[in-house]
């Protein structure tokens, strides 16, 4: 089994996750076309960052009609590990595997930076190590508003499925540390199962202190040695 990782027309992340998985787990990816119809028994399905078809409507919502997530959909219905980063998050709410929407950002303009982040629970992509640690990833993205409606938010919570939230250094989630103007400064979200991961930060790209910060290492350790 091995991670497959989806390309898009405009997808700007698909070798940078490749080269991210493989420098800190050994996996080596299959890169899987969008108009491909299966997928090669993954153990990991990953929707890259980028601007899939130019994001000329609303970002991923082409994207998630593409022939190759008919089945990126069954596998996930059947428990196979999802992970979409940005515009893969996008992607995902799209086609309705995430609740909620990706908004334009709270100031209308497009966001690049290093952010710092927080995980409140232990779930399958993390460990008990890592609940109320802060960590820093980039974010580059000018449609990560999320939001959803008061149902969606409560029951987020009450399932323990907000997987990050934006925060300061020291851990406060407040409104002076909300990026992008995202509800409960919701960063990422999990499906009800747990198997589908949302997020907007890069992970991919905080694999060396040279680009920046190192978090992401210990983001794909933890999750493969949970993989078994």
């Amino acid at each position: 089994m091995k991670p497959n990782i989806i390309v898009f027309p405009g997808s700007n992340c698909d070798r940078d996750i490749f080269v991210a998985i493989k420098k800190t787990t050994g996996h080596v990816s299959k890169m899987i076309w969008h108009k491909d119809t299966s997928l090669d028994n993954p153990n990991l399905i990953v929707l890259p960052g980028g601007f899939s078809h130019g994001d000329y409507l609303r970002s991923g919502s082409i994207a998630s009609r593409a022939p190759i997530m008919r089945e990126v959909i069954a596998k996930a219905l059947n428990g196979t590990p999802v992970l979409g980063i940005c515009n893969g998050f996008q992607i995902l709410t799209e086609c309705e595997l995430l609740p909620g929407v990706l908004m334009r950002n709270k100031k209308m303009n497009f966001i690049c930076k290093y952010t710092y982040l927080i995980s409140k629970h232990e779930n399958k992509w993390n460990n008990k190590n890592s609940i109320n640690k802060v960590i820093s990833m980039p974010v580059a993205h000018h449609d990560g508003n999320y939001y959803a409606n008061d149902q969606v938010i409560e029951k987020l919570n009450k399932d323990n499925r907000i997987a990050y939230q934006y925060c300061s250094d020291d851990g406060e989630i407040n409104d002076a540390n909300n990026i992008n103007g995202s509800i409960n400064n919701i960063a990422g979200i999990f499906n009800d199962k747990g198997n589908v991961l949302g997020m907007m930060p890069h992970p991919e790209r905080a694999i060396d202190s040279s680009l920046g910060g190192k978090d992401g290492i210990n983001f794909f350790k933890t999750f493969f040695e949970k993989l078994g």
